[in-house]
């Protein structure tokens, strides 16, 4: 395509606020045009590699050779805290900042759940889902000095496969002090970081939207976990691309193997303060630091796809501070009421379902409930986390809810009103409030009907999409989105999707339940059914919740030693 024809950069030094103007322009369009050559359509799929070439499968595991590492703790789940009570800010005492409880943030977070085994296969399942399981999220975490973890603050990287830091610079106290002034002795950040070549080498150009959602997931399995030390979490989004790549010490030049920098986490043991842009003198240091450790190589060859470096490209940040409105949140979140759950024990068993069994359904207050906590209300993990108001919004195929009409429901997410997406949708649809629903759940009946094979069909024809209770498709205010906030925040739209994925996921665990995201879906034969005429909204991301059916194919072993199957 000619599209994939990479622009000339401008000159550095010789931008003026119309070339600024002109750049800004040129990303839109890449993004836009990114988002429609990798749909899926009825007659043709998105490009991707005519077949899989295993001897060039990339490594799930990133370590850096050389780099001295920190064995962390393994910190198995109790019956506390309880899952619905963390969930909420404020509810739960803070813990210290120190070794273990570092261990075990990683541990709730990032860390190997399972092994499974197919055959002479076997490979790793971990507490953050992937697409595919191909895992292109790394993390990189900036800590002050912890005993046990080095006598100064340091950029580490951390190693899922043996749990553990590897410590890839030291910090000068003055140079700490200058990136966290302000926030307390305690406070520190988590780097987020995609190598989109290990989703490439599968799904090649729709590689990175798979990353993205990654991100997201990421995102809020940190936050999760930070829930249930009674730490706080959020999104800082005051750095540029490059800034972040600087104080990784990543290299950026481009190589098959080029790992991104996506965005920055501030954590708080004790409370988080609001942080100004860090100066470009700051970050400029981190270029002079003794960077150690050299990263492994993931692949003995490998396949270009110019459309996934393009859509990066065209989506960095490139301007320091937050653009972003006022946070508005529809209400406040409260505790759910039910039974009792170990929020760590929900997190590790959490498992994507293959396949359901097409029978179970489950009790209406039960699914208000699972959509309740899809809410981002003020205080509520993880969506605390993020600067923007919501802008994934719901369509949800309902199968076998006991009490609820099967058919199509919408929620807004954002608490908007109806009439705002009345002028959007299908104008035929009902909008009927959900027989049984919360006062503040605005949940509404668009159409009444069975649309199990609907919802299987427009998710690439997988069966699980009309097997489950219901499935869903994450609408972004897509749009309205990039006009206010520019190429940049499409990824960001991906991460807010990714996040409540992560959300449906252990909600579906919370509940005896499981649920799996489906990445491939006809993205168009989606906003027909809506009978959306322009790009107002854009299907990102689908979502199935329903009963497991095991396969007896698969054996598990259970992670670093983990006693108990």
């Amino acid at each position: 395509m000619a599209f994939w024809n990479k622009p000339k950069r401008q000159a550095k030094g010789k931008a003026d606020s119309h070339g600024d103007e002109d750049d800004a322009e040129r990303a839109l369009k890449v993004v836009r045009a990114y988002h429609e050559a990798t749909k899926h359509y009825f007659h043709r799929p998105a490009h991707g590699p005519m077949g899989m070439d295993w001897a060039i499968q990339p490594d799930a595991f990133r370590s850096y050779a050389g780099a001295e590492c920190f064995e962390l703790a393994r910190v198995w789940p109790t019956d506390e805290p309880d899952y619905a009570r963390a969930l909420v800010e404020g509810e739960l005492e803070h813990a210290a900042l120190d070794r273990s409880s570092l261990s075990q943030l990683l541990f709730d977070s990032l860390s190997i759940s399972a092994w499974k085994e197919a055959g002479e296969s076997r490979w790793a399942v971990r507490v953050n889902p992937s697409s595919g399981n191909l895992h292109p999220t790394e993390a990189y975490l900036l800590l002050p000095a912890v005993a046990g973890l080095g006598e100064q603050a340091a950029v580490h990287h951390y190693a899922p496969l043996e749990h553990q830091l590897e410590r890839r610079a030291e910090l000068p106290e003055e140079l700490w002090r200058a990136l966290f002034a302000g926030e307390g002795a305690d406070g520190f950040a988590i780097v987020l970081t995609s190598i989109h070549w290990r989703e490439a080498w599968k799904y090649g150009e729709r590689a990175f939207r798979y990353c993205q959602h990654d991100v997201g997931h990421a995102i809020a399995a940190l936050s999760i976990a930070c829930a249930g030390l009674g730490w706080r979490l959020k999104l800082d989004d005051n750095f540029k691309s490059a800034d972040l790549r600087r104080l990784l010490g990543l290299s950026a030049d481009p190589n098959p193997e080029f790992e991104a920098a996506d965005c920055l986490l501030r954590v708080s043991p004790t409370g988080l303060v609001g942080k100004a842009p860090v100066g470009e003198d700051v970050i400029a240091r981190f270029d002079g630091l003794d960077w150690r450790g050299s990263p492994n190589d993931l692949s003995a060859d490998h396949e270009d796809w110019d459309a996934v470096d393009m859509a990066h490209e065209a989506s960095q940040k490139v301007e320091r501070g937050i653009p972003y409105g006022a946070w508005n949140r529809p209400g406040v979140a409260v505790p759910a009421v039910r039974p009792a759950r170990s929020l760590r024990r929900v997190i590790r068993q959490r498992r994507s379902g293959i396949s359901f069994d097409g029978k179970t359904g489950m009790p209406a207050e039960t699914f208000f409930s699972v959509l309740e906590s899809c809410m981002p209300r003020e205080g509520r993990y993880p969506f605390s986390a993020l600067p923007w108001s919501a802008r994934i919004h719901l369509a949800l195929f309902v199968h076998r809810v006991e009490g609820l009409t099967p058919g199509l429901y919408w929620l807004a997410r954002d608490g908007s009103a109806d009439q705002k997406w009345r002028e959007v949708l299908r104008p035929e649809f009902l909008w009927q409030a959900a027989e049984g629903a919360p006062q503040n759940l605005p949940l509404q009946l668009l159409l009444p009907m069975d649309l199990k094979a609907q919802a299987a069909q427009v998710s690439c024809g997988q069966d699980i999409a009309g097997d489950g209770c219901f499935s869903l498709g994450m609408l972004a205010d897509y749009d309205h989105s990039l006009k206010e906030y520019g190429a940049s925040f499409y990824p960001r739209l991906f991460w807010e999707a990714g996040a409540v994925g992560q959300v449906l996921y252990l909600e579906s665990e919370a509940v005896d339940l499981r649920s799996t995201g489906i990445g491939c879906y006809f993205d168009d034969a989606v906003h027909s059914i809506l009978g959306l005429r322009d790009r107002n909204l854009q299907s990102l991301y689908h979502f199935t919740v329903g009963r497991a059916v095991e396969d007896t194919r698969l054996t598990s072993s259970t992670a670093y030693g983990e006693p108990g199957a």
